[in-house]
């Protein structure tokens, strides 16, 4: 009904009658209808006997820097890490120069417990230098490794995480894979419930349309795998990235998503999972949010002058931020300047219910994923939280987005300075 809704007000358009925003609204109609489409042709990667041997034979190395990390979440995460139904070959924790923590019991714990579970345990303690140096120690050490696990020290994984992760590594072609990431501590406030709907839902909407292609243009910390050859090709530039003179210590994940991306494709395993603490304050969720909107702007820079012309991922990314901006002008024509210069209440119900309907159609992806410590009538009440996000998108993460972009030369990381977190939030 709303596709025929758009063929009408274009034949209208084409004989001078319609709004005169007839064409933009009609190609965004266009784009989020092939996004949800192609999202839904997703499957996830299967091997046989063959491909299931092949992959046990490889030397996986997981990574898990750790600053002022909450000991009960790190804890959890290597608990976590070591109870996997593929166990990782090495699993390497680098306490970045924490000084707000005691990680003494957690260390003394796992150093004991992973051995016991096949698992070769290393911990080392270097000055702070931030989360890719301590990627940068463990790659130098470990020549050895075919696959590197990347994983962020506040993460529960589940535990087929690491198994379903390496599945699409049976294609050669495959560089890197990302998982989903959910919260944790979804329960511990009204903030990280709808932030975890928005989340997964984005993760299940643009990054599956995305994956499809083979084409994923940023893969979570928390749960990612990558060919040791594309950290280990790449890590000079990896460890002294700058933009405009500044060292760049952030948007890590998107950094060697690109040098996959340059090497092959980069997919998404959407059968792997992972539960993180996600921001329990305003503050806490836009300092987060500002650092990875000031990450993705500077990597468009690198993907535009980097990636082929002839690959799918370089003409995508040119036309979601034409979308990107366009969809803002469009905001801001008819949700603030209209209102003030042509007061017109009949297009009132159209301001808000076409967003809502756009954000149910993308958040219904959530409802794909069945978390056993939810009931299912938890789930679609989340769901219903739709508007509330719609909202959140429409006008604060809007506003981050552009500000990230206008001081995207500010490279500081803006969080992290003491525990913000803690695993008492998770239920």
């Amino acid at each position: 009904m709303w596709a025929a809704h758009h063929v009408v007000a274009l034949i209208g358009a084409v004989n001078g009658a319609g709004h005169r925003f007839t064409y933009v609204y009609a190609a965004m109609f266009g784009l989020l209808v092939w996004q949800l489409g192609v999202a839904y042709l997703e499957r996830p990667a299967k091997v046989g006997v063959h491909d299931r041997l092949k992959l046990d034979q490889l030397n996986v190395v997981a990574i898990v820097p750790a600053f002022h990390e909450d000991p009960a979440a790190l804890k959890a995460c290597l608990v976590s890490m070591v109870g996997q139904t593929r166990k990782p070959n090495i699993i390497y924790v680098v306490d970045d120069g924490s000084t707000a923590v005691d990680y003494t019991p957690v260390k003394a714990w796992f150093l004991q417990a992973a051995p016991l579970a096949g698992i070769t345990a290393a911990w080392f303690r270097q000055d702070n230098a931030g989360k890719r140096h301590a990627q940068g120690a463990v790659v130098d050490s470990t020549p050895g490794a075919d696959v590197y696990w990347t994983v962020d020290s506040d993460t529960v994984s589940d535990p087929h995480a690491l198994e379903e992760l390496l599945k699409p590594l049976a294609d050669e072609r495959v560089q890197s894979v990302a998982g989903i990431v959910m919260a944790a501590n979804v329960r511990r406030s009204f903030l990280t419930r709808f932030t975890d709907l928005w989340f997964v839902a984005g993760q299940l909407t643009d990054r599956s349309s995305l994956s499809v292609f083979g084409s994923v243009w940023v893969n979570s910390g928390p749960i990612a795998v990558y060919r040791a050859a594309v950290v280990r090709d790449s890590l000079e530039a990896y460890l002294s990235e700058t933009f405009f003179g500044r060292r760049v210590p952030f948007s890590d994940d998107s950094m060697l998503t690109l040098f996959a991306m340059l090497r092959g494709r980069t997919v998404q395993q959407p059968t792997a999972y992972a539960f993180s603490l996600m921001p329990e304050t305003t503050g806490h969720f836009a300092r987060m949010f500002l650092r990875w909107m000031r990450g993705s702007f500077i990597r468009s820079w690198w993907r535009l002058r980097y990636l082929p012309l002839t690959s799918f991922a370089y003409w995508a990314h040119l036309l979601r931020w034409a979308q990107t901006v366009v969809a803002a002008v469009v905001f801001f024509a008819v949700a603030v300047f209209a209102p003030i210069t042509d007061p017109d209440v009949s297009v009132v119900p159209w301001l808000v219910a076409v967003p809502l309907i756009i954000g149910y159609a993308q958040t219904l992806r959530y409802m794909t994923v069945r978390r056993s410590d939810q009931s299912l009538a938890y789930q679609w009440a989340t769901w219903a939280l739709t508007p509330v996000a719609v909202v959140w998108a429409l006008v604060v993460l809007r506003a981050i987005r552009w500000y990230g972009v206008a001081t995207c030369w500010r490279t500081g990381w803006g969080t992290r300075q003491t525990v913000e977190v803690a695993m008492a939030g998770a239920r």
